[in-house]
């Protein structure tokens, strides 16, 4: 039910949607490994969808870890809030990732560990992608990350204008194949593993 909703998403919403099916498994696994989930307190995920990566994250992450999800689309909330109903620390909230900041101190957090994004910078406009990057910089704290994915790396300078180091690693096995990013502000460690 969750890939038809998807599908039923990308045919009406494109532009927010950004594919036509969710992402793969080992797409996710790979995101995901870039989280230092030892150090993890609070992992924020943009545009989780039907919720790929959130499976991951939940299967990941230790006890006690707090996960926020934003995602605009109130489709994609209902089918997050069924699949995931009853699971701690687990938070579904139906805003842009522009807001991110006030839903992490509206949970008790000034900074976010870790944020994961599943959003189409390549199709959203250029304004919102501004504000939710500068927004997202801002909250990190040290040794944290900004994890995305694109299908080109054509956008790739936008991230750039906000964080110092990027690091690249691609993932054949999805439709289609992707990139992963993960972007850390000045002076922080390089995250994750290969």
């Amino acid at each position: 039910m969750g890939r038809l909703k998807f599908i039923w998403q990308y045919i009406t919403s494109p532009r927010t949607t950004g594919a036509i099916l969710p992402s793969s498994r080992y797409l996710a696994r790979k995101m995901v490994r870039e989280i230092d989930f030892s150090r993890a307190r609070c992992v924020v995920e943009y545009g989780p969808g039907t919720g790929v990566f959130t499976e991951e994250i939940l299967a990941a992450r230790l006890e006690g870890t707090v996960v926020l999800l934003l995602e605009r689309n109130a489709e994609f909330c209902e089918v997050l809030r069924e699949k995931f109903a009853g699971v701690r620390d687990l938070f579904v909230i139906e805003d842009s990732a522009e807001n991110v900041g006030e839903h992490l101190r509206a949970h008790g957090f000034e900074r976010a560990c870790f944020v994961i994004s599943g959003l189409p910078f390549a199709s959203l406009p250029a304004e919102v992608s501004e504000n939710i990057l500068k927004n997202t910089r801002g909250l990190l704290g040290d040794g944290g990350a900004f994890i995305t994915f694109q299908y080109t790396l054509l956008k790739k300078k936008i991230f750039a204008e906000h964080f110092a180091e990027i690091g690249i690693k691609r993932e054949f096995r999805n439709v289609p194949p992707a990139y992963v990013l993960t972007c850390s502000p000045a002076g922080g460690d390089t995250v994750g593993v290969s």
